[in-house]
């Protein structure tokens, strides 16, 4: 049958005989089937084997077709579920349904062909249920905080913020250049929250004119405008219950900042070319590479609504502040690249870990990503090399960290090696003292003291 596994594995439940060696012999060429008389029966074999299909009747000697299917789906790999009865009502299968039953047929109508066709349907539905599990699992797993690398006090502190504001409803306001990852930390707050089994909605407002992006945000009705050829839900009306994420926020004009300042205020709008007033429970998250207190002083943003926008307030620190997260966004890229392109690159040659640490990265996270791309595509062993950098990062100079990093790596350090040289030398320049060498490296106290007893400096 065409949907169906053809490995699929079926378990027919009847305490009457003739019904039971009918299904079988109606179904045994599309299915692997076994047969049970009661439900003590059918669960033995439930339990020691894997089905895909549970085909039960109501009606059986000591405990009904019900309860075998709520012990059924309590399984750690529960089948699809599907009730049968001569008995059929509509309060029947409403508590069919409760008891965990996927779909209710009735004995007196039962056609094979139709029977055949739940079986697929309802075998389609848990395939895409287990897909979706998985894809929400990926997503809990890429946007996890101990899956954003940094240990850098700034970064620290970041993170800090997120898991404070993520479970409430506030507004957040992500400030920083480009690059540095906003809209990561913006996934992770909707991730984090009561909201991350609802939508969560992107829109890069310098991407579309003013006229079309308030119809993207809000929606319109039909003939609103020239080419609105029917109405269309808008974003807030998609985010329902969910987080929506504006990136650019600095880039809307002055028309849309007074419709977006009303529904931070009312939680109202209205689609473009009507009058209905609709609502939308939408957690707003905003960001911008702008600084929106000096647009507001020119006169191009509303002061109101950037205050709106910033009842929490989280600034992103640019790459070049946040020097000991560099070995740690590398390493994690370089795993990343090597393993999607099939390579057996691990490690970094010491010259090679000097440029990434002295290189200024204008582009931040985003550029130092596309470095290790292009660093993995180009290796041709299992070390990368300097060679192998992009031009501007090779001759990135020492100007990039303001000389704070100093000469870390020569010759083959690795970047554990280099690392270690780099407390080794903060310590030496600040007479041992653990809180100044810390800082001086862009490093906690509590991870400088972690890192001195991995390399075994405790002593120095």
């Amino acid at each position: 049958m065409k949907g169906t596994p053809p490995t699929a594995t079926l378990l027919i439940v009847d305490d009457e005989k003739p019904t039971r060696d009918g299904l079988r012999a109606a179904l045994e060429d599309r299915f692997d089937v076994y047969v049970a008389e009661d439900a003590g029966e059918a669960l033995g074999l439930l339990e020691g084997e894997r089905f895909d299909v549970l085909l039960t009747d109501f009606r059986l000697p000591k405990e009904d077709g019900m309860r075998l299917i709520a012990r059924a789906k309590s399984l750690p790999k529960p089948p699809v579920c599907i009730l049968m009865t001569a008995y059929g009502s509509e309060e029947l299968a409403v508590e069919a349904m409760k008891q965990g039953a996927d779909d209710y047929i009735a004995k007196g109508r039962l056609q094979i062909d139709e029977l055949e066709m739940r079986i697929a349907r309802a075998l389609k539905q848990q395939d895409l249920e287990a897909e979706n599990v998985s894809l929400r699992q990926q997503l809990d797993d890429r946007f996890r905080l101990d899956n954003i690398v940094g240990e850098s006090p700034a970064m620290a502190a970041v993170l800090d913020t997120v898991r404070q504001v993520a479970p409430t409803r506030a507004t957040v306001l992500l400030l920083g250049e480009s690059g540095t990852g906003k809209e990561l930390i913006a996934k992770a707050i909707h991730q984090l929250s009561p909201r991350s089994r609802k939508p969560m909605v992107t829109v890069h407002c310098a991407a579309l004119s003013p006229t079309l992006l308030e119809s993207e945000l809000f929606g319109h009705e039909k003939g609103a405008f020239t080419g609105a050829h029917e109405r269309r839900i808008g974003r807030f009306e998609q985010a329902q219950g969910g987080t929506l994420f504006l990136d650019e926020i600095g880039e809307i004009d002055a028309s849309l900042q007074i419709k977006l300042l009303r529904f931070l205020g009312e939680r109202t709008f209205e689609r473009v070319g009507s009058n209905k007033t609709l609502s939308a429970d939408v957690r707003l998250v905003a960001a911008t590479n702008k600084d929106l207190a000096e647009l507001v002083k020119a006169g191009s943003f509303r002061e109101d609504l950037f205050f709106r926008l910033r009842v929490v307030e989280i600034e992103l620190p640019p790459l070049r502040d946040r020097p000991p997260d560099i070995p740690l966004l590398a390493q994690r890229f370089m795993r990343e690249f090597a393993e999607e392109n099939g390579k057996p690159v691990k490690d970094f040659t010491g010259d090679t870990m000097d440029a990434l640490l002295h290189h200024a990265w204008p582009g931040n996270v985003r550029e130092l990503r596309t470095a290790m791309e292009h660093a993995v595509v180009l290796c041709r062993g299992d070390r990368i090399t300097l060679r192998d950098l992009p031009a501007s990062v090779r001759t990135g100079g020492a100007e990039g960290l303001g000389g704070r990093a100093g000469s870390l790596a020569r010759n083959d350090l690795t970047v554990k090696e280099a690392e270690k040289q780099l407390i080794i030398r903060a310590l030496r320049e600040n007479g041992g003292n653990r809180t100044m060498a810390a800082h001086k490296i862009g490093m906690s106290r509590r991870t400088l003291h972690r890192k001195l007893h991995a390399y075994q400096l405790e002593n120095l």
